[in-house]
């Protein structure tokens, strides 16, 4: 057994690499070894677990903690937000977690997304409407971002007037403007005023809406059974909860939708097989997620205790970062990975998450997919990249895997 990572407690690797050109990066680091010690993205030190079943396993461990009570003094354990923000699922374990996630998991069940697709084919032939007639479009400001926004704020609620602009905010998180140090804590103070005001508004005027619905579990009388086992939520429990869903719904469905139609314009014959095989949807997006996710790396763990992965010593409280990315292409799960087929065993990948934190929203994620690229690919038939492919960027993050922008044609 090793007592440290191959490149030594004291050498963190540069993770550059990871952001310029990842799935080379980390089929490097999958060669090298299981788990590399690296510089995360504030400048502390972190574990970087590479390889499919290790982080695999690692998900499902409960000695891997996401409360931050349980990282050490100095360890990355991601952005800051007020405690309105952070009381979220991210964050917690069982018994918290199972509480909170058992009062919204009604509203992500398959029956009630299988509701939810009309409205969205609809939402989606809108806004291809209004693309049409031009010839042309940039397809994450057009299309990939308005869709799941959209959907979002009417499943919580959230009046046509009071949508704000959900893609800056998302960016300041993911990707802060080192020139402009403040535009993180801006849009934080943004974020928090905005989701106080709505919840304010659903009190005073409840609606047939998920936000109104956790409002009266949140305000219901103590002697009142609020939910299964006499469930409650916290103030800032609450108004988390809403952020959660509203920032990760938005930033993973936009940023999937973005990715599936690069991959699929970087493969043509394929695109034309799936426009004229629509079946073969849902099994194309389950690999688009394994082949190019939103999310290379799983939210940061704490250990609870020392621990090994991948014969690699593990103090209790350092941060543990699984790539999520890595062992998607892990070629010991996943023959030949690199390859776009959505014909081979899927079944396993983890885009979604495993374990109790698997992904609440996987089944609206994966509807809003489905029928986002379908639509397009249907209506544009000869789409094509507007821009030389090599001048299309994704953000420079590790923790999120998105385009800047899709300009496109047809």
């Amino acid at each position: 057994m090793q007592n440290t990572a191959e490149t030594g407690p004291d050498a963190p690797i540069d993770v550059t690499p990871l952001l310029d050109d990842p799935y080379a990066g980390y089929a490097a680091l999958r060669e090298a070894g299981p788990v590399h010690r690296i510089t995360a993205a504030d400048g502390r030190p972190a574990w970087l677990v590479t390889r499919y079943d290790d982080v695999r396993r690692a998900l499902a461990d409960p000695r891997l903690s996401l409360d931050k009570r349980h990282a050490a003094p100095g360890s990355y354990s991601g952005f800051a937000l007020p405690p309105a923000l952070d009381a979220n699922l991210l964050n917690m374990d069982p018994p918290d977690h199972t509480r909170v996630r058992r009062l919204v998991v009604q509203a992500f069940t398959p029956g009630r997304v299988q509701a939810l697709r009309a409205p969205v084919q609809r939402i989606a032939d809108t806004l291809l409407d209004a693309m049409a007639e031009n010839g042309r479009a940039e397809l994450i400001a057009d299309y990939a971002g308005p869709l799941p926004i959209t959907v979002i704020c009417d499943l919580l609620g959230i009046p046509q007037d009071d949508r704000r602009d959900f893609l800056a905010w998302s960016d300041a998180l993911i990707t802060p403007d080192p020139g402009r140090p403040q535009a993180m804590k801006e849009a934080v103070g943004a974020m928090l005023e905005f989701y106080t005001g709505l919840i304010a508004a659903k009190r005073a005027e409840p609606g047939d809406d998920l936000l109104s619905d956790l409002i009266a579990v949140r305000d219901a009388p103590e002697d009142a059974a609020a939910g299964p086992a006499g469930d409650r939520l916290t103030e800032d429990e609450l108004t988390s909860l809403a952020f959660l869903i509203l920032f990760a719904g938005y930033e993973y469905s936009v940023d999937i939708i973005g990715n599936a139609v690069l991959t699929l314009l970087d493969h043509p014959e394929q695109l034309v097989q799936l426009r004229l095989n629509p079946a073969e949807l849902p099994a194309a997006v389950e690999e688009f997620l394994r082949f190019d996710g939103p999310d290379p790396l799983a939210i940061r763990r704490f250990p609870v205790e020392d621990l090994d992965i991948g014969g690699v010593r593990i103090p209790a409280g350092e941060t543990v970062l699984l790539s999520i990315a890595s062992a998607n292409r892990d070629p010991a799960r996943f023959p030949d990975p690199d390859r776009l087929d959505w014909g081979r065993e899927l079944s396993g990948h983890l885009a979604l998450g495993h374990g109790i934190h698997h992904c609440l929203g996987a089944p609206l994620a994966r509807m809003e997919a489905e029928i986002a690229i379908g639509a397009l690919i249907s209506r544009f038939p000869g789409l094509r990249l507007d821009v030389p492919r090599g001048e299309l960027r994704h953000r420079r993050a590790l923790r999120a895997r998105g385009l800047i922008s899709l300009p496109v044609a047809w």
